[in-house]
């Protein structure tokens, strides 16, 4: 029999639900905070087929599993359906620690913390997931991160990351940064999306090593995208919400436009690097193509 899917994350009160940074106006809420104020749960680049990809690389079922910014939990219900034997959220934010409490019930706990400093033990965690939240920072706070990550893992742990990339690992530098200014102008927050290379670096910099590379398109506003992420049922209130909100709506389609102007030069990018072990003989990467 197939295992059966899981449920998106929706609590039976979410209409009180408080969503993060509801107190700001549409024109200038972060863009993927607008769009959870729209009905939309998976906010993440490369879609809930990249995320599914990536965990599935990542080795959850018996594992200790760290999540850094679950955000509003969708990703740790993937997670706790997999049957890892602990989950613990890090989430800075108050209304999206309270998100993920209700996604994960009593299979897990949320900490309220920095992905930087989350205070949990050394070498605490077998894998260690992150998504959507290291494009959103400066390199040095992309760095510290990082080597938090790092020093929760135990030697052999896996560091699984679903980020925004850019392409190809040649772009020029020019051509880099405007379309950085472009997105911080219409999304609202000041992102910085790397090549696969500049992920790959920054990752192994702080001794870890890449073993797995997975690439889906950037489509998060693309109805094949929504149907697939959010099923008709959750694509239908999202229509239905932006329709009654002209301000969102202008908002949803400069980023739906921006998107599709530079779908050539914007991915999903997920990458599972390892801790080695001590004496370990480095394993080739495997990268995959966009599907």
């Amino acid at each position: 029999m197939a295992a059966q899917e899981p449920e998106p994350v929706e609590p039976a009160d979410a209409q009180e639900a408080r969503l993060p940074l509801a107190e700001r106006r549409a024109e200038d809420a972060p863009g993927h905070w607008l769009l959870a104020r729209l009905g939309k749960r998976v906010l993440r680049p490369g879609g809930l087929g990249l995320t599914r990809r990536l965990i599935a690389r990542a080795g959850i079922a018996g594992a200790d599993v760290v999540e850094l910014a679950p955000g509003l939990g969708r990703t740790a219900v993937e997670l706790i359906a997999l049957e890892p034997r602990d989950y613990v959220g890090v989430e800075q934010d108050e209304d999206a620690a309270g998100w993920t409490r209700r996604a994960v019930g009593s299979a897990g706990r949320v900490v309220r913390a920095d992905a930087a400093e989350s205070g949990l033990p050394d070498a605490s965690a077998d894998v260690v997931v992150g998504e959507a939240m290291l494009t959103m920072q400066s390199d040095a706070a992309k760095r510290r991160i990082v080597a938090e990550a790092a020093r929760l893992l135990r030697p052999g742990g896996r560091y699984a990351v679903h980020e925004l990339g850019l392409h190809p690992d040649s772009l020029d530098p020019e051509t880099k940064t405007d379309l950085r200014k472009q997105l911080a102008r219409t999304i609202k927050v000041n992102a910085r999306p790397l090549t696969v290379a500049e992920w790959t670096e920054l990752l192994e910099d702080a001794g870890l090593r890449v073993e797995w590379t997975g690439l889906a398109p950037m489509a998060l506003l693309q109805m094949r995208r929504n149907l697939a992420d959010e099923g008709l049922r959750g694509t239908v209130r999202i229509i239905r919400n932006a329709l009654r909100d002209a301000d969102a709506r202008r908002r949803v389609l400069a980023m739906r436009a921006l998107f599709r102007e530079h779908r050539d030069e914007l991915r999903g990018v997920a990458l599972v690097a390892v801790k080695p072990e001590q004496g370990s003989t480095p394993s080739r990467p495997n990268r995959e193509e966009m599907p």
